[in-house]
């Protein structure tokens, strides 16, 4: 009996395909795998659809829906319109094709390529799909040439134009003042020289409801409906602190241009990265200013000037490491001296910003002897683990940090072993074809057809096994960083206290999570600590 096929369609389109007209396009790779499961009596359990996602990620949301639905047996057929709508990372696509569907015994057909695993891969998949990563590559560095070559000429690419400016009504990807909204800018910047600082600004943008940006793009445009459409009234007024520096630093009121601040990792790995300053593209005079550089420079100078330091002329030493575990906001240092024994805290910057009635947000409240305490007691462990067994120390890092690469380190391995082992084959069937023909058990003709397919294949497997070995390198960059972290806390002396320095050099950040009552009747607050190079451990 024929086995049944509960069946996935999935379709994909990048950002970087829609350069390619309809013939690419989720309505067109709809009908073709519509008419395809109709014609091969296919039953369609679902269409999965990952739409502005690239191939060389895997971490795609209705992708990884499929996947959980393949787990849970829903699915045992995948239908795509060609290879590259299934990923363009020729290791996971060998991966998926050789390991993950032949164990949860799936049928995988690509329509346009010809390819179904039932009848049999051709042996020109893996070939397709290194093209396919090829491609992905090209089309990156094209793009990246594209937008500099346009950033060079002075053009300003964006969706929505920074408020106190609009989009020109005549010249593409240039920016004109906006008559509506430059007061606002101008107020902002005015408020910044009189010595206001962002969290003033803001309060007084708040209390004076000035409108933002989204909403304002919200009233012309219709953007962000899903925000405003059903919001109450302080929603249109709702400005942040982030939002006030980023437009304190933005040289764009005094006319440049500045692009390039952060990156993707690679054209695989999509996760931004912020650049160094002296590597940002800045192209000035693009367009006109509405604030001087006389007082841009000013409000740079008193924003540098200013110091986390107390009333008392202390600095404190977990700035800028806290964050609220549900906001992501940083959370703010107060003092309680209306008890006898005075004791300081934190909270929630957002909650604090915006009170209990306006919060988006709860207290996140934790004392800062509680938190010295916990944080104090940790540095102390891992430098006693340090000097112990730093072996040891190595290992439990990296295990730590293993859980997320796993899958992609196990598809890079066993393609490793594969190519290596047949290489090895090829060296004795290589060995074996001159045998055969010194002893002429075969012709010169065959010889010389044989030896080139061998050595054109051996060359193949040299480039893959080079490569694959050199990805597996670059992933023991975690090694080395492991190494690199517990030779920081070996170096400090026996923390017996915590200061600033000590905490900026081992720690990336200290996340916060809102305290809940035990059944116990004790308060239980997790507290997560992000240490430099290798992340959270336990």
């Amino acid at each position: 009996m024929k086995q049944p096929y509960n069946t996935a369609l999935y379709m994909r389109l990048s950002r970087d395909d829609e350069n390619y007209g309809d013939s690419v396009s989720i309505e067109t790779q709809r009908t073709i795998l519509r008419q395809f499961a109709k014609e091969n009596q296919l039953h369609v359990m679902d269409e999965y659809v990952d739409d502005g996602w690239s191939g060389t990620n895997f971490e795609r949301p209705n992708f990884k829906r499929m996947m959980d639905d393949v787990e849970l047996g829903k699915i045992n057929c995948i239908v795509t319109k060609d290879l590259s709508r299934f990923g363009r990372e020729h290791v996971m696509m060998d991966y998926y094709l050789e390991f993950v569907f032949p164990e949860k015994k799936v049928r995988y057909i690509a329509v346009s390529d010809n390819e179904d695993t039932e009848k049999g891969l051709s042996d020109f998949v893996p070939f397709k799909n290194l093209f396919n990563e090829w491609f992905a590559k090209d089309t990156s560095r094209k793009v990246k040439t594209a937008l500099h070559a346009k950033f060079a000429a002075g053009q300003h690419i964006c969706t929505y134009a920074p408020i106190g400016y609009k989009k020109h009504s005549e010249v593409k990807n240039l920016l004109e003042i906006d008559e509506e909204t430059r007061w606002i800018v101008e107020k902002i910047f005015d408020l910044a020289c009189r010595g206001a600082g962002a969290a003033k600004i803001t309060n007084i943008l708040i209390d004076e409801q000035i409108p933002t940006a989204g909403w304002l793009n919200y009233t012309r445009y219709g953007k962000f409906a899903h925000i405003y459409a059903e919001a109450p009234e302080e929603k249109r007024y709702a400005w942040t602190i982030s939002q006030v520096k980023c437009i304190l630093k933005d040289e764009i009121y005094i006319g440049n241009s500045v692009h390039g601040k952060q990156t993707n990792i690679s054209y695989k790995n999509k996760k931004k990265i912020r650049k160094p300053q002296e590597e940002w593209f800045r192209v000035e005079n693009t367009h006109a200013a509405i604030i001087s550089k006389d007082v841009f420079d000013q409000v740079q100078e008193q924003i540098a000037s200013r110091r986390r330091k107390q009333q008392d002329g202390t600095t404190q030493i977990f700035a800028g490491l806290l964050k609220c575990a549900d906001c992501g906001w940083a959370m703010s240092f107060g003092t309680n001296k209306q008890n006898t024994k005075p004791y300081s805290y934190f909270n929630c910057t957002s909650y604090r910003q915006f009170g209990k009635k306006h919060a988006t947000c709860t207290a996140h409240y934790i004392r800062y002897d509680t938190l010295y305490t916990y944080v104090h007691a940790r540095l102390m462990y891992w430098w006693q683990q340090a000097q112990a067994d730093e072996a040891k120390l190595t290992e439990r890092i990296l295990k730590a940090g293993d859980r997320e690469n796993d899958a992609q380190t196990k598809a890079r391995t066993a393609s490793l072993t594969r190519a290596e082992k047949r290489k090895e084959e090829l060296d004795r069937l290589f060995s074996k074809l001159y045998e055969d023909w010194a002893s002429e058990r075969i012709t010169e003709y065959n010889f010389n057809t044989l030896s080139k397919k061998y050595q054109t294949e051996q060359e193949e497997l040299l480039v893959k096994i080079d490569k694959l070995t050199a990805e597996l390198s670059a992933e023991q960059q975690s090694v080395i960083d492991a190494e690199k972290w517990i030779a920081s806390i070996k170096k400090c002396a026996r923390p017996t206290e915590l200061t600033a320095d000590l905490l900026n050099s081992l720690i990336e950040k200290i996340v916060i999570h809102e305290g809940k009552d035990s059944q116990n009747g004790m308060k239980a607050q997790p507290i997560e600590i992000y240490y430099r190079f290798i992340g959270k451990i336990d």
